[in-house]
């Protein structure tokens, strides 16, 4: 029995390979190609990926994580936006779409209706200037995923995974689910280099426990109006919530000083503060 692959086949594979190493990224898209294996390992590590678990890749671009994805045994959905991608995308992993362990959905993240109809971990790679919808719509989704794995800005990793002098984004993440820091990822680990180093954060367990007693638009109101001035303490900030000996005396129940700001009031005081405002 001849064993060797038809002509055809290493063909399209040179095909692929050096369309691959031609496509450049499109900056509009705010594609960064992911170079580090070891980065890859870390992000498939914080997200504990199993064979037995289903994936949202977003923005998989060339298939450099869809593949480390793939070889978990896991059952990845990837959505991209760029045709080219798709393209690639589709000759690269026949094999796994072939056998549904690769589903691939052409479109924009943001306004693609997605029905997932099991439990799955969100891992991603996703464009700087989109990060803060991203969190926000897969977060507050009824159809949410179970963690969240991020390759984000360096500064916003910093940011979301701060263990004191909170903002509205650490808050915002931290009321859905626990939030570590992985690790640091440099530029010159992407081509084309970001002008900023990255990080992987990882959101775990995420619910809507926090929910229980108060409702999500509440909540952001009274975080938004705590954070309206940041050089204001929190008691002026809150005066649409009511006068100020009732601020003053809510926080004293609490245990916060009258003259706390919003950055120094942790996510379990300011559920307190909702439920009481």
């Amino acid at each position: 029995m001849n064993s060797k692959r038809p002509a055809t086949h290493v063909a399209g594979r040179f095909y692929i390979y050096a369309t691959m190493r031609s496509m450049r990224a499109k900056k509009h898209l705010g594609q960064h190609f992911l170079t580090s294996k070891a980065v890859l390992r870390d992000m498939i590590a914080a997200a504990n990926v199993g064979k037995s678990d289903t994936v949202l890749e977003i923005g998989p671009g060339k298939g450099v994580l869809t593949n480390a994805l793939l070889e978990t045994g896991a059952t990845v959905i990837a959505i991209e936006t760029d045709q080219d991608m798709i393209d690639v995308l589709n000759e690269k992993f026949v094999d796994a779409i072939t056998k549904k362990q690769l589903i691939l959905i052409k479109g924009d993240v943001l306004d693609t209706p997605l029905s997932i109809e099991t439990e799955y971990k969100l891992i991603a790679n996703i464009p700087y200037y989109i990060t803060g919808e991203i969190i926000r719509r897969f977060l507050s989704s009824e159809n949410h995923p179970i963690s969240m794995t991020l390759l984000v800005q360096k500064e916003v990793g910093e940011r979301i995974a701060r263990s004191t002098k909170e903002t509205i984004l650490s808050l915002s993440v931290k009321v859905y689910g626990g939030v570590r820091y992985v690790t640091t990822v440099p530029s010159r680990y992407f081509n084309p280099a970001p002008k900023v180093d990255s990080a992987v954060v990882h959101i775990s367990d995420i619910s809507k426990k926090s929910f229980e007693f108060i409702t999500e638009e509440h909540f952001f109101k009274v975080v938004k109006a705590g954070f309206a001035s940041k050089r204001k303490q929190l008691v002026n900030n809150l005066s649409a919530f009511g006068s100020k000996e009732k601020i003053v005396k809510t926080l004293s129940e609490l245990g916060l000083h009258e003259n706390v700001r919003a950055e120094d009031v942790g996510l379990t005081d300011w559920i307190k503060l909702t439920k009481v405002l």
